[in-house]
Parts: structure tokens; sequence; C-alpha cells
């Protein structure tokens, strides 16, 4: 079994008079964590999940009084797939403030409802952690880091959701089944998208142009749709856990791009799936675009995992000078470019290295990315 770096992190929060509220996409392993975290505790559980009906009417107008005789003689209430709960908020403030014998655990495949409705009643109340698809740090410390390099190029292709990690014979048919449909099955659920050939079409018009930046005139224009319609459906996706984004960064110099945005997909088996293509690297025109969103996405889950606050962005002028990432923590300013080949010399562009003289410059390479994801 693949331990989770988060486990100590949880546990050290547990009985502690908050919540713990765990997040992530669907299928990235959450059920499988709270096993593992409340694996040998000599706790007694009570376990309730979101997708049965019974526990959505159960819960949907909970009181001090059901929720004691709910969990008489249990000491945590394990809340799957609490987004689907209408009231689930209210319930849990009810036991961190009422019921405090009673730990919590709460878990979510989106931030729709589970954060729509937990926010405000839980304001301080609740711990939150993020789970993501395995991290290379994680596989590193599962395998080794020999191995992980030996598998790099079945990691841009198949990515590191666990089941593809530990079934690597089924990836394929795998993430075809995540990326059909089961990624946005909150989305669909919670009907906030009127035209699902359309969304489907704006996903895969996405992850054909990951790394290049985002204009939503130009994705309307091909898919069919408006700009508050793409900018809403791709909101939507970063709610789900699908794609996250990256804004420009600019301070000093006139012509940077200032309202500019890429977007990325947390897994680069979930963009392989979208468009289709599992071939081998060396068939491949997109190798570049594989290189860089796995690097945003591994660069993402590692700061995730060590809870490093930064700002990120990419950098881009309107001349086409471009820094494929910026990332800002306590006024320190650290540039990098991601190349795949390593033959190929790479120079930061004078108006960038003349503009933030102090930043640190570093390039990314497979000689070097553990350096930059984990080791």
């Amino acid at each position: 079994m693949i331990v989770r770096r988060q486990i100590e992190f949880a546990k050290s929060r547990l009985f502690k008079g908050k919540a713990l509220i765990i997040y992530g996409p669907r299928q990235a392993g959450k059920t499988t964590f709270c096993e593992q975290l409340l694996s040998g505790m000599g706790k007694k559980v009570l376990k309730m999940n979101g997708d049965d009906a019974d526990t959505r009417e159960l819960l949907s107008s909970p009181n001090e009084e059901m929720l004691r005789r709910l969990t008489a003689g249990y000491d945590i209430l394990l809340l799957d797939e609490a987004q689907r709960i209408t009231e689930v908020g209210l319930a849990i403030k009810i036991f961190t403030d009422r019921i405090k014998e009673v730990q919590v655990i709460a878990t979510g495949s989106s931030s729709f409802e589970l954060a729509g409705t937990i926010n405000e009643p839980l304001t301080g109340r609740k711990y939150e952690l993020r789970l993501l698809p395995l991290a290379h740090q994680e596989m590193v410390e599962h395998t080794d880091f020999l191995t992980e390099r030996r598998l790099l190029e079945h990691r841009l292709i198949y990515g590191l959701y666990p089941e593809v990690v530990t079934k690597p014979k089924d990836a394929e048919e795998h993430l075809k089944l995540l990326a059909d449909s089961y990624l946005y099955k909150d989305i669909f659920q919670l009907e906030m998208v009127k035209r699902p050939q359309l969304f489907s079409k704006l996903v895969r018009a996405l992850a054909l142009q990951i790394g290049s930046e985002v204009n939503f005139t130009e994705i309307g224009r091909t898919v069919g749709a408006d700009n508050k319609t793409v900018e809403k459906y791709i909101g939507l996706l970063e709610q789900a856990f699908v794609v996250f984004t990256r804004p420009a960064f600019s301070r000093n110099v006139r012509n940077e791009i200032r309202k500019g945005r890429k977007i990325y997909f947390y897994d680069n088996g979930i963009v392989n799936a979208i468009t289709g293509n599992f071939k081998p690297l060396a068939l491949r025109q997109d190798q570049g675009a594989l290189w860089e969103n796995y690097l945003m996405s591994e660069r993402l889950k590692w700061l995730n995992l060590n809870r490093i606050g930064v700002e990120s962005y990419f950098w881009r002028t309107t001349q086409q000078q471009e820094v494929d990432y910026i990332e800002l923590s306590h006024d320190q300013l650290k540039a990098y470019e991601f190349k795949f080949g390593t033959k190929k010399a790479v120079h930061f562009p004078l108006t960038f290295r003349s503009a933030y003289p102090d930043a640190e410059l570093a390039i990314i390479n497979p000689e070097n990315y553990h350096t930059f994801i984990g080791e």
C-alpha cells in the first residue's frame, strides 16, 4: 500500500475540537486515505456516504438530539462525499460546538456544496487537507528514486491517479472512464452545466492547448459559446479539481501581459484520455506541453504536501517573450523555464533579467527535474 504523506498531518489534527475536511478529485484516494488514517487507532467509526439517498435525507435537517442518537457509542463520524449533503455544514457545526466527543471527518470530491455550505458555519472550526493524485515525492518514498526516473515517460503519458499506478495494465481503460464523465459527476449532479456537449468540447479544447495562454474569446469561437459561458465552465472545472489556472505576472515592464491566464490539468493521464492520445513520447508533437503540465501539477502537489504557500504565475510580453513559471514568496522571486530536451541552449529573456535582476533563474529538464518536484 502506498502511504500518503499527509497521513501524519491528519492524525495530528484529530480530537482537537475541530472537524477535518478532506478535499480532492474523485478517485484520488480519499477513501483509502481515511482507511490508512483510522487503521490501528482503536476508535469506533460510523461511516456514512453522501451518495446514499438515506444519508442525505437523514442529515438534510440536522438537530443536536438526532445527531447524538445517530452517533451514540461512536468516537468518529466519517462522512464520505459530503458535498452531496445539503446542510452538511450545519451538521458538522453542531458536532464541533455541542457534541465535541465525536470527531467528524468529511471528504468531498468537489468544492461546490462542501465549500459553499461549510465555509461560513465552520469558520474556525475545521482543519482542511487537499488530497490530490499521487505525487512524485510520494512515489519516490514508496519505490525509490531510480525506479521513478525510469518510469518518467509512463508518468508523462498515464499520470499518477492511484488506480493507474497500482494497476498499470489497465491504465488506459481506467483513465478513459474517468475522463468520460466520472470526474465531472458532481458538476452534472448539481445541474450546473446546461449544455453537456459544449462542456465536453471545452474540456477537449483546453487539453489540446495546455501550456498556452488561454483566450476566452478564441475558445468560445472554437466550441460555440460566449465568453461568460466559457469562464463559468472553466470555473466549474477548477472547483471539481480537474484544472487549475495561473495568472500573468506583472510589475515593472510596460509591455508585460497583465490579464492572461494559463490552464493546466491536475494529471497528465486525464489530458491524454481527453485527447485520445496515448502514443509514446517519441511519436508525439506535444512533448513540451506534456512536460510543462507534468512539472506544473507536480510542483503544485509538492507545495501542497509540504504546506508551503507561494504565489504562482507565468510571464509574457506583448512581443511573445516568456518565462514558463514564476514563484513569489516573501519577496523572493524565482523563475523557471521547462525544457524536455537537454541539448538545446536555453536563455531567459533579457527584458525579464533586466526588469528582475534579483530573480533566481533555473532551467528544469529531465536531468534535474527531481530538484523541482521533490527528491
